[in-house]
């Protein structure tokens, strides 16, 4: 079931995506927050430091489980996923870095690393899940084509995502061509999902999540069968949705 919000701006979309997570953690302060990268939850992570440092709330009950990252990065590189996390988040909460779960993008043996993954996943049922979306409907790095019967694995990424992605780095040629991601089914076992997305760039791809047939050509459409569905997106994205904003 979706709730969709649609807001004016990316602060206010930040202060909304806030009072969801903020409700979880109020009722279980050793929560399981399942955790994205990019521009889209930056706003968000703002509000949860904030909170932190001005009103005292702690995070070293937390368990913490990343989407993804990116294969062949070590993780102390500038745009690794662990690099982003620590800079927009880790670094500065009060989180104990054992709880913190990001895949190793330079494993040795990926089968070995995504069946761990997955495993360690499985002990926890993730109370909350942040996702973006991609233009081309793809959560997490499960681009178009991936079986929504999908768990963690190593996927190859679209020359799409790696277009949308070449800003972050030097030139496109830099831009890794797999991560290893949460699967589809993955995502589906949280409890609730909190979308986020802003843009006219990301509309086609909030309209087919919403109102398109639910199809693994747009990963996204999946989220039409989860009860729990959070969805928070300023006027741009919105842009394609009916009049009645469902």
């Amino acid at each position: 079931m979706f709730t969709i919000i649609v807001k004016e701006n990316k602060q206010d979309m930040a202060n909304a995506a806030f009072e969801v997570i903020k409700e979880v953690l109020d009722q279980k302060p050793n929560a399981v927050l399942g955790l994205a990268t990019g521009s889209s939850p930056i706003g968000l992570y703002k509000k949860m430091i904030e909170d932190h440092k001005t009103a005292g709330r702690s995070y070293k009950d937390v368990v913490t489980f990343n989407l993804d990252e990116y294969v062949h990065l070590d993780r102390n590189h500038s745009q690794s996923y662990y690099t982003f996390m620590k800079e927009h988040l880790f670094d500065f909460i009060d989180i104990d870095l054992n709880n913190v779960h990001i895949p190793n993008g330079n494993a040795e043996d990926f089968e070995v690393e995504v069946e761990r993954y997955e495993d360690e996943l499985s002990k926890f049922h993730v109370d909350v899940q942040v996702l973006g979306i991609g233009s081309n409907g793809h959560i997490g790095f499960n681009e178009p084509g991936t079986p929504f019967a999908s768990t963690t694995h190593k996927e190859s990424l679209k020359e799409s995502t790696r277009n949308d992605n070449a800003r972050f780095f030097a030139s496109i040629d830099d831009v890794p061509t797999h991560a290893i991601t949460m699967g589809i089914a993955s995502i589906m076992k949280a409890k609730k999902i909190l979308l986020l997305a802003s843009t006219s760039y990301k509309a086609k791809a909030i309209a087919a999540m919403i109102h398109g047939p639910v199809t693994e050509n747009c990963p996204a459409s999946v989220l039409q069968s989860h009860p729990d569905v959070v969805i928070i997106i300023d006027k741009a994205a919105a842009s394609l949705l009916a009049d009645d904003g469902h």
